[in-house]
């Protein structure tokens, strides 16, 4: 075989090997497309369950495209922040796998799924407090019934009465715990209440420091997350005080990520819970300015602490 001969074949061969690889590589390339329900979030990584995967890691990046499918066909897209995707969340993520991790490209949800995911967040801890109250009451109510065997006839009605609503209250807590396993279950490490004067929602001097220092604090803490709830007192319309519980918790989210430093990917979205969850006398004036707060926890959920 002269030369010129040998050269040719070694060509042929080299370019054969090309065209087996370039469809390899990209191939690899290729993005992927999965859906889920986030089990989990610490800073921008995000735990997936979806149908073949419970536990499939999801890094949000700054070029992530977060979005919100709007519209009879849910054809319009609204930009949304990495903040909205919380526990509970069913979304769609498209992206490119690397190290093991899927890198988010872009994340699509609905609007009816963000709305329950933070029903449920913001009533969660509240529902299983609760919940334990309830044990406890019933564990006592047993304990007197047995002490008084003569009189459990006349106390049957209100006991089958007891029991109908614990069972019901349990029967709710047990399906939100089948859907969302134990990410209700937060370490609540700090928390600072915020109070405003009837109609305003300025933040009086004296709690800057205060959420400044807790911002500080949760610096320290391996996983952690901010959460901000907004209220109102009953006082007025209920429109109104809903606006008014959303700019009481936006101007202390504010303070948090513009003088606090906090980095968005800590926060979870800003809760406005108008009226709901009144702790103070509404017939009152000291009641009422109870009920005028915003509540501000550092959480680290139970989950991401044992990934």
């Amino acid at each position: 075989m002269n030369r010129l001969t040998l050269r040719n074949a070694r060509c042929i061969a080299t370019l054969a090997l090309i065209s087996t690889l370039v469809p390899l590589t990209l191939a690899a390339q290729e993005a992927v497309k999965v859906e889920g329900l986030i089990k989990g979030r610490s800073g921008n990584l995000v735990i997936l369950q979806t149908r073949d995967n419970p536990d499939l890691v999801v890094e949000l990046t700054e070029g992530t495209d977060v979005g919100q499918l709007q519209g009879a066909l849910k054809a319009r897209n609204k930009k949304m922040s990495m903040a909205a995707l919380i526990p509970g969340l069913s979304i769609k993520v498209e992206g490119n796998y690397r190290d093991g991790q899927l890198i988010a490209q872009k994340v699509r949800f609905k609007g009816n799924d963000l709305k329950q995911a933070e029903a449920i967040e913001a009533g969660m801890h509240e529902t299983k407090l609760q919940a334990q109250q309830n044990q406890e009451e019933l564990e006592k109510h047993k304990a007197e019934l047995d002490a008084q065997k003569q009189a459990l006839k006349q106390q049957e009605a209100k006991v089958a009465a007891n029991q109908a609503a614990i069972a019901a209250n349990k029967a709710n807590i047990d399906a939100a715990v089948a859907r969302f396993g134990q990410l209700d279950d937060y370490y609540i490490l700090d928390e600072v209440t915020v109070y405003f004067a009837n109609g305003k929602v300025k933040v009086d001097p004296k709690y800057p420091p205060q959420l400044l220092a807790l911002a500080e604090k949760a610096k320290t803490i391996n996983g952690y997350m901010i959460e901000v709830k907004g209220y109102a007192s009953s006082t007025g319309n209920t429109a109104s005080n809903q606006k008014l519980s959303e700019n009481r918790a936006s101007n202390v989210t504010n303070i948090l990520l513009q003088q606090g430093k906090t980095p968005l990917t800590r926060m979870l979205a800003p809760g406005a819970m108008g009226e709901s969850e009144q702790v103070g006398n509404a017939k009152t004036p000291e009641g009422e300015a109870e009920n005028r707060r915003v509540v501000v926890r550092v959480l680290q959920n139970k989950a991401i602490a044992g990934v």
